[in-house]
């Protein structure tokens, strides 16, 4: 009776994608969700709204994190990659003020 062993070939550039700083950051930051997820989970007594919330607490992190690096000017919108007008309603929508804390 002959085993049929089959070896796991690793694909080199799914290894390389991976270890790219954004596939790493990415893995970090799905852990951190698991953690927030089971938080928010423990926490809810009612309809289950994880998404908005952890969305809401992403959005609210970047733009904090942005209006920090930019030395809290208003341009932190490129930073982020948006646009002046979208940044500044972020930062309503998300009650963040504008001044440094």
């Amino acid at each position: 009776m002959a085993l049929n062993k089959q070896k796991t070939v690793v694909d080199p550039v799914a290894r390389e994608r991976r270890s790219t700083p954004a596939a790493v950051a990415e893995e970090i930051l799905e852990k951190k969700l698991d953690d927030i997820a089971t938080i928010l989970c423990k926490a809810e007594t009612g309809k289950n709204r994880i998404y908005e919330e952890v969305m809401a607490m992403v959005e609210r992190s970047l733009v904090r994190i942005a209006l920090r690096r930019s030395n809290h000017v208003k341009s932190a919108a490129a930073y982020l990659g948006i646009n002046r007008n979208t940044f500044q309603k972020k930062m309503v929508k998300l009650g963040i003020n504008h001044d440094p804390e």
